[in-house]
């Protein structure tokens, strides 16, 4: 068993959309578009075949836990990048790119090599090696 898709209500679809592919080499599936909802949708999917769907529908509302303080729930998803020197390029390279970092690159009680990012809608991304 595995996870096949984890999805994302979105504001900017197309925004979202970019920031993966330019960041995390997602490719983007052809965009589906349900216009008696006004529903949109991109299926995002990566080298592992783990895939990352945007939704945007008019009426959903923003969602009110801050991005920041941890909350029940869904709280990120964390994304490999091959090594720990690639976490401090990647965590760089966001920053220097106007990218909220929530947390410099470390060791982690548990082991893991990490930092956390949130992404231009303000979702949390644990950027692991």
């Amino acid at each position: 068993m595995r996870i096949e898709h984890i999805a994302l209500w979105s504001a900017d679809i197309e925004q979202l959309k970019e920031f993966y592919m330019k960041y995390f080499g997602a490719r983007t599936g052809p965009k589906y578009i349900n216009p008696e909802k006004s529903f949109q949708s991109y299926f995002l999917s990566f080298d592992d075949g783990v895939r990352l769907e945007l939704m945007q529908m008019p009426g959903i509302p923003e969602n009110q836990n801050d991005p920041v303080k941890q909350n029940l729930g869904l709280i990120h998803f964390a994304v490999s990048v091959g090594s720990e020197k690639d976490v401090v390029d990647m965590t760089n390279r966001l920053r220097a790119d106007g990218c909220r970092i929530v947390s410099e690159p470390r060791r982690t009680g548990d082991g893991y090599f990490e930092s956390c990012i949130l992404d231009p809608e303000g979702n949390r991304i644990e950027i692991t090696s």
